[in-house]
């Protein structure tokens, strides 16, 4: 009877949670639109953002996914213009903060899109604050922020924990502008959104590694591009994983599978475990870009690899 009464209770928890409202920021995105469909198949009421809802690619995406039409909603909100995000945000008992801006908006009130991506999450972590219904923000950082260098931005420590954030004087030959930019704007974000804690607001950080695995997009991400770039022989995504590697001794991988069922983990764990708040890496293996050549070498071999 007792073996019952339990399988019961956890049913029964499970049919609250599939009642949660939660809210997905940058929905369209390669790994928002694999979150959307994550939670709209475990039966989830989601509230997505968007740039740009005239965008008929994008929402017909979210719109296509099984759930959608019963559970989904979308809004329209720009980082430019955090304050959109609120009506999104509102009723809603999780946020999953996955936008983030890459490229610089001219002619808004913010000198770069570090200081837009800065002051969104500020504006998106006082939203939540003032909503009085979302339990915890969980906000998709990057390993970039991350990095295990030591400040003298030569050598590593050895290993990486909630201590390491990336130093930004050291010296990278694969840099380039955009890249210093978003390794930037990823930092002082998580640093920020981070705070909120001491105002009451539970909050996790995913420090996710370059993301691979299937896509419901039309196109290729910049992730799996950069995947390929040893083979596409594409210099600036080549350079980008070279980036990559050079900022952390290898290149931190992640399937995006991993990536929505830990953002889920966050989401699912308030109750059962408690209070859950903090850095947490996402990344499954650690490969240099040898490795990478090689397997596709090996694998795939009709294939020409980038022998550098």
């Amino acid at each position: 009877m007792a073996e019952k009464e339990e399988i019961k209770q956890k049913s029964l928890q499970m049919e609250e949670k599939s009642t949660y409202k939660v809210c997905v920021t940058g929905g369209a995105g390669y790994i928002g639109s694999s979150l959307v469909k994550k939670l709209l198949d475990k039966g989830y009421i989601v509230h997505a953002t968007l740039r740009n809802l005239e965008d008929e690619s994008k929402v017909g995406l979210l719109k296509r996914l099984s759930g959608a039409d019963e559970r989904l909603k979308l809004f329209e909100a720009d980082i430019y213009r955090s304050e959109e995000f609120e009506e999104a945000i509102q009723d809603c008992e999780f946020v999953f903060h996955v936008a983030t801006p890459l490229l610089h908006s001219q002619g808004s009130q913010y000198k770069d899109r570090v200081e837009a991506t800065v002051d969104g999450v500020k504006k998106i972590g006082r939203i939540c604050l003032k909503s009085g219904t979302v339990k915890r923000l969980i906000y998709t950082a990057s390993i970039v922020a991350a990095s295990p260098l030591k400040e003298d931005g030569i050598t590593f420590k050895q290993l990486i924990d909630e201590t390491c954030w990336t130093p930004l004087n050291f010296s990278n030959p694969y840099s380039q502008q955009w890249l210093w930019d978003y390794t930037k704007s990823k930092m002082l974000a998580e640093k920020e959104i981070l705070k909120f804690e001491k105002e009451g607001l539970e909050v996790v950080t995913l420090c996710c590694g370059l993301v691979g695995g299937h896509i419901y997009l039309p196109y290729i991400p910049t992730s799996g591009a950069m995947f390929l770039s040893v083979l596409t022989q594409e210099e600036e995504l080549y350079n980008t994983l070279k980036f990559l590697e050079e900022l952390n001794g290898k290149v931190p991988i992640v399937h995006i599978e991993d990536v929505c069922e830990a953002h889920l983990f966050f989401m699912d764990n308030v109750v059962d475990v408690g209070s859950l708040n903090g850095r947490f890496l996402c990344a499954s293996s650690f490969v240099s870009t040898a490795e990478i050549g090689t397997y596709y070498q090996h694998n795939y071999p009709e294939f020409k690899v980038n022998q550098e």
